[in-house]
């Protein structure tokens, strides 16, 4: 680590200090800085509070948490892949194919669904490069907007880029990838002012922008499975003939439950969601009230909707059940990780409440009554992150009216 440091200040001293030829690229300097030691600036003051958990601790937490599902999606990209080759599914012939069948020259493994290490190996091929491709792109206007402004390039975006790759299909183009997330990071935070000033998630800004932009091409059977010449569904995509349409695809609650079914890179995965919840609520970093508030309203109402026979006759995605809808699609992931987010969420801790309860019971509003866009955690959160400034609002004129009363009456 000394190494390092001498290094930095090296380079520093000689490119970006105050006069140097690449001054106005500060903002890079202090990135990788900050990423490897606590900045020397001090509190000038004569009173300052001290607390060991900054906002880059509180970012690197959120990575933490997110860890587990990324682990997840890798290795299901592959067991999926794998499993369909029995059905004639064979490895692409693109570049992924050229990596793939590189390194089963020295561990043919990855192409074994029963392999653990294979399965995730095969994955990474996929998940890498869009990682990679969102870091670059993303940092880079990060950096050209702290140049520009002359400020911090903020660490929130690392949530972000490892966020966005996760909400995407394996098998997306990485030159959507680019668009998305130039799209996600410029129009959905920097034009606001940046980290802390934008009103919606980067990520799922650069998600929806795909969604409406790319329709054809980032939703349908063949962007979930990373082979050739076989498609496979996700439930989700049954939902609209009801759950009995579900259980005939060949898909199960226990398989919902641990992630192996088609779907988003990191979204599958119910377990991996809820450890990655008990980190955040551990650490103090994500709001319970949001997470729970969301769970109840929208398992509540899946529980109404299935006990209705009105309902469930006209519509028979209203069969699924609370069990279902938790375990399917993008629910648990949102709820944990998008909905929570402290930037864009509900600040007061009554908001908080009304704002988790409303998107979960839309989501399942969404689901049932609209079978043609099965999903809705997406839209529904950037809904509520439109409507939670509103929800503060309200809750603090109505605090202030009753203290007033409280007031008059004394």
């Amino acid at each position: 680590m000394k190494f390092i440091r001498k290094a930095l200040d090296a380079t520093e001293k000689r490119f970006f200090a105050p006069g140097k030829p690449f001054a106005f690229l500060y903002p890079l300097y202090d990135a990788a800085d900050t990423f490897f030691f606590t900045p020397n600036a001090k509190t000038s003051g004569t009173c300052a509070v001290r607390d060991c958990v900054d906002f880059k601790r509180m970012m690197i937490t959120v990575v933490l948490a997110l860890l587990p599902c990324a682990l997840m999606g890798m290795y299901n990209v592959g067991f999926q892949a794998n499993r369909l080759a029995d059905a004639g599914a064979t490895v692409p012939t693109d570049w992924h194919g050229a990596i793939l069948n590189w390194i089963a020259g020295f561990y043919p493994a990855i192409f074994n669904a029963s392999s653990v290490v294979g399965c995730f190996l095969y994955g990474l091929v996929y998940f890498l490069p869009i990682y990679i491709v969102t870091m670059v792109v993303g940092l880079g206007w990060e950096i050209l907007f702290a140049a520009i402004n002359k400020h911090e390039v903020n660490e929130g975006f690392f949530v972000t880029g490892f966020l966005f790759p996760l909400i995407v299909p394996a098998t997306i183009p990485l030159w959507q990838v680019v668009l998305a997330i130039s799209f996600g990071v410029v129009i959905g935070k920097e034009i606001f002012g940046g980290t802390g000033r934008n009103f919606m998630n980067p990520a799922l800004v650069a998600r929806a922008f795909l969604f409406f932009a790319y329709a054809g091409q980032i939703s349908g059977d063949q962007v979930w499975t990373a082979v050739d010449g076989v498609s496979k569904a996700t439930p989700l995509s049954y939902a609209g003939q009801g759950v009995q349409a579900v259980t005939d695809a060949g898909y199960t609650l226990s398989s919902a439950f641990f992630g192996t079914i088609p779907g988003s890179l990191g979204e599958t995965s119910t377990l991996a969601c809820l450890i990655g919840a008990a980190i955040l609520l551990l650490a103090g970093v994500a709001s319970w009230r949001i997470m729970a508030s969301m769970f109840v309203g929208g398992m509540g109402l899946a529980a109404i909707f299935a006990a209705c026979p009105t309902i469930t006759e006209a519509f028979p995605a209203a069969t699924l059940g609370p069990q279902w809808h938790f375990v399917l699609g993008g629910f648990a992931f949102g709820m944990v990780f998008m909905a929570t987010d402290p930037v864009t969420a509900a600040a007061t801790k009554v908001g908080q409440y009304v704002y988790g309860f409303l998107m979960g019971a839309l989501v399942i509003v969404v689901r049932a009554m609209n079978p043609a866009y099965p999903e809705g955690v997406m839209l529904v959160i950037l809904f509520g992150n439109c409507v939670a400034p509103l929800i503060d609002y309200m809750v603090v004129n109505a605090n202030i009216r009753r203290r007033v009363k409280r007031l008059e009456a004394r």
